[in-house]
Formats: structure tokens, sequence, C-alpha cells
């Protein structure tokens, strides 16, 4: 059955606050970044046009909704306790349009939500108070409401900001039963409906038999490891008309979590295509799954610069002015700005920006610059990093192959002839305690292994063997001219390579920074032949800095690889440098694994240990060139 286009009408209550807030953003009196500026287009491409699709707009719905939060509800803590739930226009944008679209057989539209807002807007109290309308209001016949989270106390924060809020109200408060002493609670019963309000999380383990919710609010999706807590509340939505996942959080730092996943997925649907560009210009197209989910993402323009410009602040932080003050967030900017360490977190959690590590060894978007997707070359030099491992870290071969030169332009003005590479790893971690590690790990190692980026043969450790196979394969393929490599295990590992019988040079190279290798003795007869001082043998500070040019004089061209990124974005240092300013990577100070960064590292220090020499660009450049021969 398809839906009636839907006119705004003088008596539709709720819809003239969602549109006005709507209408209020496009034209620019209420300031809002991208996302939010096209999840108010979508609402309106879905006035003119949702009808032809099924859909349809309940204002009694949207207003009921409306009227429990303002008539019923009573916030606790602070300035507002005891007063009544007067939404903000951007949570009546959010709340009248969750539960204002209906489908063609009456059911509500969206199933999922997704809301990203910075630290101290009020998402807590907004999701508890949606938690208690499920449980009390929602004509929902037994109905399962679960605040969940990643860990315990994170759930517990959005269960309790609903606690307070019932406590604070009679109306409610004389409907229902808690469990647990005052603070301690539990559980919240409507014995009414057979219904109840109860926090979950996913480190508490099985709950015994499957729920079956009718809303799941799920906090700080940022710290969920994976989406195990919320596919398991998913999968008891089949017994529900209308159920909701809502999803709150900050933004994150890790670009390979489900958070960032949901994120992706949002910003796609506000701009109504799979491939927006880098404006996030709305298309409006709508596709399979999208229709079902509502997003309301914050974020800044790609130029705005929260550091020097308080105008842009709101973008983050629609309640500025309402929770959060301009002299809040400035007293957040002006310590940033006094201690470098904390920008990347304020940046983060109050401007919603997404970081990397808290101290990450160069902008993502410079790596970006240089990583894509290619196909393998077909033979020629290759250069490999190989850093091993025991039962936890990963095992990468690292592969460099050098493609020509590049002409650059030196700070003082000379141009230099320089050599360029693709790169990328292969990288192994044990089948076995796959699935712990990334529960540990917090990283999503079972989505890398299936989508090919990461190797987990059976076993509880890496078989140098199966490593040592895929050399031999690479020395079949390409002509290996050196192996970089650290001593771990190596010595086990060469026998596997004389086993497949590999000859190629394999020079030493120690992970840390306070010893360099012993140089090659081919390199040492040379530097004497040639009168020269005695060569350098490779080490970590030589080899960071060697990656480090290639990838911002963008003359290295890295093969997309989650695996790589993450390794890259969390790489940390000693610190301080040592009085020489020389850094290593410390993998024990590390937010993630980066065995991959070492290993590329490597790989490019062997390959800039032994130069290429440029060909000649022009016959009349090579000396053995005569027009006699070529005739």
């Amino acid at each position: 059955m398809k839906g009636t286009r839907k006119t705004t009408s003088s008596t539709e209550v709720a819809l003239r606050r969602v549109s006005q807030y709507a209408l209020d953003v496009l034209d620019g009196k209420t300031i809002a970044g991208p996302h939010v500026r096209n999840a108010c287009k979508r609402h309106f491409a879905d006035l003119e046009a949702g009808f032809e699709r099924g859909l349809s707009w309940d204002d009694e719905a949207a207003n009921r909704v409306f009227r429990f939060f303002e008539e019923r509800l009573k916030l606790s803590e602070g300035q507002f306790d005891g007063k009544p739930f007067l939404l903000h226009p951007s949570q009546a944008f959010k709340l009248g349009s969750i539960f204002g679209w209906k489908k063609a057989d009456g059911t509500r539209r969206f199933r999922t939500v997704y809301i990203e807002e910075g630290k101290g807007n009020g998402k807590s109290p907004f999701a508890g108070g949606v938690g208690l309308y499920g449980l009390t209001a929602d004509k929902e016949s037994g109905a399962q409401i679960y605040a969940a989270a990643a860990k315990k106390d994170q759930a517990q924060i959005l269960f309790q900001d609903a606690c307070k809020m019932v406590r604070q109200a009679p109306a409610l408060r004389d409907r229902v039963k808690f469990s647990g002493g005052l603070g301690k609670e539990f559980n919240i019963a409507h014995h009414r409906s057979g219904s109840f309000f109860r926090p979950i999380s996913k480190e508490a383990g099985k709950t015994g038999s499957g729920p079956r919710p009718h809303f799941a609010l799920c906090d700080e999706v940022h710290e969920h490891p994976d989406r195990s807590i919320m596919e398991m509340l998913q999968r008891g939505f089949k017994f529900r008309q209308n159920p909701l996942l809502l999803m709150i959080t900050n933004s994150g730092s890790d670009r390979n979590s489900v958070c960032w996943e949901e994120r992706d997925r949002a910003v796609k649907v506000l701009a109504g295509t799979p491939t927006p560009d880098e404006d996030f210009t709305y298309v409006g197209e709508v596709w399979e799954g999208s229709d079902s989910v509502f997003a309301y993402v914050c974020s800044l323009d790609k130029d705005d610069d929260p550091m020097t410009d308080p105008a842009c602040w709101i973008k983050a932080n629609p309640l500025l002015g309402t929770i959060l003050t301009e002299e809040y967030l400035a007293g957040v900017v002006a310590e940033a700005r006094a201690v470098p360490g904390k920008l990347n977190n304020v940046l983060r959690l109050h401007f919603c920006v997404w970081t990397d590590a808290d101290k990450a060894w160069m902008a993502r978007a410079t790596v970006d610059g240089v990583m894509s997707d290619w196909q393998l070359p077909e033979g020629g030099p290759l250069f490999l990093g190989i850093d091993l491992s025991g039962t936890k870290d990963m095992t990468v071969v690292a592969c460099v192959h050098p493609t020509g030169f590049r002409e650059i332009t030196r700070d003082d003005g000379v141009a230099v002839s320089l050599p360029t590479y693709d790169a990328w790893i292969e990288a192994w971690t044990p089948g076995d305690t796959l699935a712990a590690r990334v529960m540990a790990d917090k990283q999503p190692y079972d989505i890398w292994v299936r989508d090919g980026y990461l190797n987990a043969p059976e076993g509880p450790r890496i078989r140098l063997d199966i490593v040592a196979a895929r050399v031999a394969e690479l020395d079949r393929l390409y002509d290996i001219q050196s192996i970089a490599y650290d001593n771990y295990a190596y010595s086990a590992f060469k026998d596997e390579l004389d086993v497949f019988g590999i000859d190629a040079e394999q020079l030493p190279h120690p992970q840390g920074g306070k010893v360099r290798a012993r140089p090659s003795e081919e390199k040492i007869e040379a530097a004497k032949a040639a009168g020269e001082k005695p060569p350098l043998g490779l080490w970590m500070p030589g080899s960071v800095n060697e990656v480090e040019n290639l990838i911002i004089d963008g003359r290295i061209r890295l093969r997309k690889s989650p695996v790589l990124m993450s390794a890259l974005m969390g790489a940390t240092f000693n610190h301080p440098p040592d009085p020489h300013g020389n850094r290593w990577f410390v993998k024990t100070r590390a937010s993630v694994r980066i065995d991959s960064a070492v290993a590329i590292a490597m790989a490019c220090g062997a390959a800039a240990d032994k130069p290429a020499t440029k060909g000649p660009t022009s016959p009349w450049d090579d000396p053995d060139f005569s027009l006699a021969a070529a005739a």
C-alpha cells in the first residue's frame, strides 16, 4: 500500500517543530555541520516524495513522545535537577523523526538510529528517556529495554540517568518497581505491561536465554570492541513489530571499529549516496536498507579549526548555550594549546573529530594520500622486511618494489632525482587464538581475515615454514635483492629459507635505536676498494626517517590494507628522542599491533641501503649509444 503525499498542516504540531529546526539549519539561522545539514535536507525530501515509497508522517505518534518527555520526565542533577525535560530543537528533530515516520503497514520506519555528538550534549539522558518511553508508554506488551555498552560501568551510566529521571517524576515513579538499592539499581519493572528496563554489557558474558528487545540502547559505541553485543540484541528483534536500535557515541579514534562502520553507513545514508564526495554533497538516493536508518552525525566542515574559531564549536555541540557553555569549551581549548598531548582527545571528545593515536606519527590524510588499491607488480627487484612473532604479535613480510625516480626540489631549492617505490605487506596471525585476541586487543582481526588482509592459519602460533614458503613464492615471482630481519626467531626461520633455497642477501636490522647492525661484507669491501669511509649498517632510526620521507614526498605507493593503516596510525616512538633526535618504534607503548609499521620501515631501509642506479633518460645521455648501432 502506498502512502499519501505529506504537506505540513497547521494542526500538525510535532511536524512543525521538526520542520522548523530543519528549516533553521538550512537557512543558516542554526549553525550545523555537513551531515546534520544533510539530515535536514533528507527530511524535506521525504516530506516531498516519501509517499512514493509508502512513507507517511504520523503527527500524533511524534507528539505523543514529545508529551512524554516534556510532561512526564524530570531531569536530575546540577542546574536542571527536578526540571521538566524540555526538548532542545535538535532533540525534538531527532525524537520526532524517530517516532513520527511510519511505513505503509503502520509500523515505524526507523529501526536503526546513530547519533554522534560532542561530550556533554545530553546524549545519555536523551537515550534514557527513549528507554523509559519504550518501557511505559509505547504500547508494547512485555517490552524488554536494554541499556547496552562494552563495559558494565558504561551501561550503568545511561541506565542510572533513566533511574534518576524516574525518581524525579512522581507520575512515573508510582508506575514502576526498582530492583536494587538507591544508586545500585539493576532493573526497572513495569508490571502493568510485563516490561522491564535493565543494563547489559559485553563483559557480563552470556545472559541465559536470548533477549527479545523492544529497544536496544547502545552507549559509547566507539568503545565497543566488536558488534557482538549489538548483534545478540538485534537477533531478538524478530519477535517485535517496532524494534529500535539506538546508538549514541562520542567520536572515536579507530577507523577499523564497529563504530566507524556505523558512522560510515550513517553519513552515506544522510548524503543519499553510497559514494559521497569529500564535501558530502546531498544526492538523495535510496537503496536497500537505507530507508530504515536515521542518523544525526555532528561534525565540523573540512576547513574548520576549533582551536582558533569558536564559531564552529556549535557544529559538534548542538546544545551549546543550553548545557555546555562557551566559557567551558574555551577552557578546554586553552588546555589543549598548553598541553599538546591533550589535543587529540579534545578534538575527539568535544569537536567530533575522528583522531588516531594520541600522538600519531603522521596525519591520516598524509597516509591516505599514498594508499590505494592496485594490482601487485609483475616481476622486478624486491626488498623485504620481516618481523617474526610468537603467539600474540603478527608475523609480517613487507615488500618494497622500486618503480623509478622522481624529481624533488629540496628546501634549499636544488632539484634532486630520488627513487620511488610500490610497497605492500603480507601478515599472519595464529588462527587458534584469533577470537581471544579480537577481544583482548579490541581490533577486528576476524574482519581483516574475512576480507583477505590477514592470514590466520590453524595453530596456536605461526609456523615459520608457511611464511618461508611465501617468501620462496615471492622469490620466484620477483628478484629479491635483500631481506632485512630482526634477530628474534630468525635463526630458525633462516633454516626454513635454506630448505627452499633462498639465497638473497640477508641483512640484520635491529628494531631498537641504540644498536646499528654490521654492514654486509660486500659493502665493506666495496668501500675499501673505493677508498671511502667504512659503511654503516641498518638501524631503525634511519629506516623510520626513510619511510617517513617517502610518504611525505609521495614517492611511495602503499597497497590498501587496514592492517598497515592501523599500525601506522598507532605507532609510538621512544619519548623523548635520544640526544641526537633519533626515533624508533616502541612496541610496548603502542596502542595497537605495530608489526606492519616496523616491517615496512625495515624493507624501506633495505631498499635505501642498496640504491638503484638511474638509467639514461635520453639516448644522448647513454655513453654507449651510437646512431650506427641504432641503425
